[in-house]
């Protein structure tokens, strides 16, 4: 049987986590709309609902809570942050880190601590490379809250807490990706979940899937002024150069998820000059790509209003992609879960043909 390249089309399991339409444009976690829980719900709780299948009850999520509380970071993680050349980009720094864990079981438990050890991980990274001291996480916020305070050194405003937990909700998830699905792969070979979580981080941290949201950011930047969008937007085009932020391998119309985080940001920073221009930019964008590439349907998605979110928490460019892989690994540990609960190891067929 021959198959598309990238196994495009192609159905390797069956899954209860999660359903993407990329016809309608929607994106169902366990039965529930994704656009519903970034607006009704906390990030602890669509985790909860990620791992066990169901939102948990008043009780359920109080007992979670106090599961969702952090560990302090060990002086020997402390050292290997220090000790990294200056040179050792993020992505690499929370690769090494996780992977000095050692073996850790598959279980809720290693899962939290895994998600507070990567947060504490980015955070300490960019505050030692900035000279600033290291802020441990602290047992009376959130998981959220934390991960700004962390990073800035002082408790987040209520706007720049709801604006990250939409976002990190709208991203903890998104089907059979590339990194989810290394992460099943080294699952299926009853690999520890620091080794599942490590290869997935691998997938990550290529261009093609974790890195878009920063370019994002660069693009908006070298346009500088909303007046130049449209004859930058076009000499890029002309010279056969991607707009970072639109088209989507899956979607055939809007990335619900970029819908979601639009909305988000009018609400929270709609008067803020740069949301602005990033609205008057999207506009200038999807106008010329149906003139440029008429047969094409082309549509924003949610790496061009991730950049937004990111820039509205003050977050610094090389804190995007490992702050998409704390939450991603939300949905890396689901999937590892269910890849246990009835495996079998993954191993396709290559068709050769070389000489023979």
């Amino acid at each position: 049987m021959r198959v598309n390249p990238g196994l495009a089309g192609v159905t390797v399991a069956d899954t209860m986590i999660s359903m993407i339409d990329g016809v309608q444009g929607k994106i169902i976690i366990r039965g529930y709309d994704i656009q519903k829980l970034a607006v009704h719900h906390t990030f602890e709780e669509v985790v909860y609902l990620l791992w066990k299948g169901s939102l948990p009850s008043n009780q359920e999520l109080a007992k979670w809570k106090i599961r969702f509380k952090p560990n302090r970071i060990p002086e020997e993680i402390i050292t290997i942050i220090q000790s990294l050349s200056v040179d050792v980009d993020m992505m690499s720094v929370l690769r090494t880190c996780i992977s000095a864990l050692g073996d850790q079981e598959v279980s809720f438990t290693q899962g939290v601590r895994l998600f507070y050890f990567m947060s504490s991980v980015t955070a300490f990274r960019y505050r030692y490379l900035h000279q600033l001291p290291m802020i441990q996480p602290r047992e009376d916020l959130s998981f959220v809250e934390n991960l700004l305070y962390m990073v800035h050194g002082k408790e987040p405003s209520l706007v720049h807490r709801k604006a990250l937990e939409s976002y990190l909700i709208l991203a903890c998830e998104h089907g059979f990706n590339a990194s989810t699905f290394t992460a099943r792969v080294v699952a299926s070979t009853e690999a520890d979940l620091t080794s599942a979580i490590v290869a997935a981080l691998g997938a990550l941290k290529g261009r093609l899937h974790g890195g878009a949201p920063s370019e994002v950011d660069d693009m908006l930047e070298k346009i500088g002024l909303v007046e130049e969008a449209e004859s930058w937007m076009r000499n890029h085009l002309e010279n056969g150069e991607k707009l970072m932020g639109f088209g989507h391998r899956i979607y055939q119309t809007v990335d619900p998820r970029a819908e979601a985080l639009r909305e988000v940001l009018q609400l929270e920073a709609g008067e803020e000059p740069w949301f602005q221009m990033a609205i008057e930019v999207e506009k200038k964008a999807l106008a010329l790509l149906k003139e440029v590439k008429p047969h094409r349907q082309i549509h924003t998605n949610v790496e061009f209003y991730t950049a937004a979110v990111l820039k509205a928490v003050q977050l610094p460019k090389e804190l995007y992609t490992p702050i998409f892989a704390v939450t991603r690994t939300a949905g890396w540990v689901a999937h590892i879960f269910e890849q246990r609960e009835n495996n079998r190891i993954i191993r396709p067929s290559a068709s050769y043909i070389g000489p023979r």
